[in-house]
């Protein structure tokens, strides 16, 4: 437990003496060094994690001031007011889902790792918000925020209002995320957290998409109204309140701008009574290592097990390629990678054809992209299993064994494969309102995917590569790049290759017009399952001659 509540400290009032724990200046100077050193000492590490960081400064930087200059121009333009509050107002979104995003990798988010330590609430929330603006990101965040706010600003009041709103505006961002890591930190630091993150990520994806379909549409149609529209709305939401304010004050109405900035303040007296009332409750509470063992023994055995596993049993066959799907099913469940590669290519396979029928050229076929992504899951079966391969690899010890093995990896990526193929076919020909073409494009569809679940099973045995698990954002080992390469390209060669009889036959029936074009579907769902089966037959073969390089690729760091 904290200090912070501890019995016979000095009163909150009583004056610390300088250079104390009590000392707001002390700590504030302290936290600022640490968050400097957590830098530095990270840039020590790799020379990757060195140039990626100063990339990532200079792009952030560059981009934050091209976009700065860029609202700076528009300062003329009558949507400059809208837009300014409409891009505050998403920059606020953004930093409410900072937290999500780094709560798994982002220590210094958890405030629990301090507890130990004789800090008071209001210090330790000084320290920690001007710690929380060192960074790339505050940088970023404030050249954008400087750029609406001037850019909406009109004469000597509207600048000032404007200086005034910056530092709200930021103000309130960082106080946010932090109110929002310190209320869920407990959640952020759990691998229930780490699938929060994941799925906010599939999220923010699929959200960009749609602002991108958004801002293709405003560029073509030259109608700034979707913005306008956004803006009246946003405009009474804090902190976006403070651009409200500078527009306010430039047209003259001093009393819509006394109440936007008096919203934005309250907004940001709010976040920090939020933020100080869970801090001192995170800080003086017992975490998990204090609870008894039996408190939380009655999920244990659901967590072990995993929902849903009577139903893989029925759908599996006994045996070896049972076991093995069922636990590529759970390791797409639990390992955070593997979630979000499969989370992204479900989610991007449902949103393709929705953003082609946005553009007016989609056809029910482009639903293939949705089999394509879920096929590619199958590329570097053993790499995801990362250096605890070689448990697997001491229990294969001939053709059938591999078979087995490699077969129960692909039964788990079908079994969610071919219903989502079907579904993503459904669902393009609902969006474009050709049921027609439905027969060939599910055939085809299902072609494919069993030739990517054959090249897949062949290319992860020739071409191996390791995903390091110390790095989030590293999915290929040092110097495997061009394995990679290798096997993903030319399996979407080799698959495109072999659906082109069926994609030929496909356009010989709709150029006959003889209406024979459903015969595409059983044809396309067998030829899958017999190029699924062909590849998975060399692979086996393959694997146990291969054991050792196999072995040493997938565990290389």
């Amino acid at each position: 437990m904290s200090t912070l509540t501890e019995p016979g400290a000095a009163p909150a009032t009583a004056p610390a003496p300088r250079g104390t724990y009590g000392d707001t200046a002390v700590i504030t100077a302290t936290f600022v060094r640490l968050k400097l050193a957590l830098m530095r000492n990270g840039l020590r590490q790799t020379t990757g994690r060195k140039a990626g960081f100063i990339s990532s400064a200079v792009l952030g930087a560059l981009f934050g001031a091209l976009g700065m200059a860029g609202l700076l121009a528009l300062g003329g333009s009558r949507h400059m007011a809208a837009l300014g509050t409409v891009l505050v107002a998403l920059i606020a979104l953004f930093w409410a889902f900072v937290p999500v995003f780094l709560g798994a990798v982002d220590e210094t988010l958890d405030p629990a790792r301090l507890a130990m330590l004789p800090l008071r609430p209001r210090s330790l929330m000084t320290a920690q918000l001007v710690a929380s603006v060192v960074g790339v990101g505050p940088i970023f965040t404030t050249l954008l925020v400087a750029g609406a706010a001037l850019g909406t600003a009109r004469g000597a009041g509207g600048y000032a209002v404007a200086v005034v709103a910056i530092v709200l505006t930021v103000l309130t961002c960082t106080v946010l995320s932090r109110a929002v890591a310190t209320a869920n930190a407990g959640l952020l630091t759990s691998r229930k957290g780490r699938d929060l993150a994941i799925l906010s990520g599939v999220v923010i994806a699929l959200g960009i998409q749609g602002v991108n379909l958004a801002v293709q549409k405003l560029a073509d149609g030259r109608n700034a109204e979707p913005v306008h529209t956004m803006a009246d709305v946003a405009r009474w939401l804090p902190p976006a309140t403070s651009v409200e304010a500078v527009r306010a004050v430039s047209a003259g109405a001093y009393g819509v701008a006394a109440a936007a900035l008096a919203g934005t303040v309250a907004a940001l007296g709010l976040l920090l009574w939020w933020w100080q009332r869970s801090l001192t409750r995170l800080m003086t509470s017992r975490d998990g290592s204090t609870v008894l063992a039996g408190d939380g023994g009655q999920e244990s055995e659901k967590e072990r097990t995993g929902s849903g596993g009577a139903l893989w049993e029925r759908l599996l066959p006994a045996g070896r390629s049972g076991v093995v799907a069922q636990r590529a099913l759970r390791y797409a469940w639990r390992d955070p990678k593997a979630k979000m590669s499969w989370a992204m290519a479900i989610g991007m396979g449902l949103l393709f054809p929705v953003i082609w029928a946005s553009t007016g050229s989609a056809t029910v076929y482009h639903a293939c992209w949705g089999a394509g992504l879920l096929g590619m899951q199958m590329y570097n079966q053993f790499g995801m299993d990362y250096s605890g391969f070689w448990l697997v690899a001491q229990t294969i010890t001939s053709a059938r064994d591999a078979y087995a093995e490699l077969r129960g990896r692909m039964l788990a990526i079908a079994l969610v494969g071919v219903p989502f193929t079907v579904t993503v076919v459904l669902v393009a020909a609902v969006v474009v309102g050709d049921w027609g073409q439905l027969p060939a494009a599910l055939g085809i569809s299902l072609a494919l995917l069993g030739a990517l679940l054959g090249c897949g099973a062949l290319a992860s045995v020739l071409f191996p590569y390791s995903v390091p698990q110390d790095n989030a954002m590293r999915n290929v080992g040092a110097g495997q790049v061009s394995l990679v390469w290798y096997g993903i390209v030319g399996g979407l060669v080799a698959s495109a290759l072999l659906c082109a009889p069926l994609i030929a036959l496909t356009i010989w029936l709709h150029a006959s017009a003889a209406g024979w074009a459903w015969v595409v579907l059983p044809l396309g769902a067998g030829y899958g399952a017999v190029v699924a089966w062909a590849g998975l037959r060399l692979a086996a073969g393959q694997t146990v001659e291969r054991l050792p390089e196999i072995l040493a690729a997938v565990s290389r760091s």
